[in-house]
């Protein structure tokens, strides 16, 4: 039965009953997890590491657009904007708090291995629409030989896409790119626009990050 589930956090220790008690609240799958026939995984993995449906249900959103080799998605159980990729890359918005970073890793583990062994669509029901596809050709645009791109956008009329597993930050201006050895940086996103002299600042675990500083790659 399902109250007799022990539902366990990130490191596999059970619960305090408070704790388990807040994991079970709307502890029901959405509809579209029960239409594309991932209730049972979603429901197992939120027991298994102690954490909300929903949240698990971003997680496997975001892994499901990132083919199953990649996620970046915010949601409060993980401290806000999350990213992940195979290979051990992970980080978390609370990126202090080992135990939610361990539940972090665990739920996005069990997903990726999950998909891999076929369950559930790599792809989301009704997931193509005009948004999904424009993204899809742009990110076909950026070199095949970095990976998927883990953050992506615009500003100033550049586009930029930082891709995590091989460590690139590209920005093209139109007229020419350039690509950056990112080093330990975890780029999050573009962290303030320049509008006068066309130049990005982004946003790391690190801090801020002028491209500038960071070596090209020929």
């Amino acid at each position: 039965m399902e109250d007799d589930v022990m539902v366990k956090d990130g490191h596999g220790n059970p619960l305090p009953p408070e704790q388990d008690f807040t994991s079970r609240t709307d502890a029901r799958p959405s509809e579209e997890g029960l239409a594309d026939g991932t209730s049972d995984l979603i429901t197992r993995t939120a027991q298994n590491h102690g954490v909300a449906v929903d949240a698990v249900e971003a997680a496997l959103a975001a892994l499901r657009r990132g083919r199953g080799t990649m996620a970046q998605f915010s949601h409060p159980a993980f401290g806000g904007m999350a990213q992940w990729s195979t290979g051990g890359m992970s980080m978390i918005g609370d990126m202090f708090n080992t135990a939610t970073k361990a539940k972090f890793d665990g739920v996005l583990g069990d997903l990726a291995d999950a998909l891999r062994r076929g369950e559930g669509a790599m792809e989301a029901p009704h997931a193509a629409n005009e948004a999904e596809a424009r993204k899809d050709r742009e990110s076909r645009s950026w070199p095949a030989e970095f990976g998927d791109a883990a953050t992506a956008g615009s500003q100033n009329d550049m586009r930029y896409a930082f891709f995590p597993t091989a460590r690139r930050l590209v920005i093209d201006d139109g007229t020419r790119r350039t690509v950056y050895d990112t080093g330990e940086h975890v780029i999050s996103g573009v962290s303030q626009q320049q509008s006068f002299d066309r130049t990005l600042t982004f946003h790391s675990q690190l801090g801020a990050v002028n491209p500038g500083d960071l070596p090209v790659v020929p």
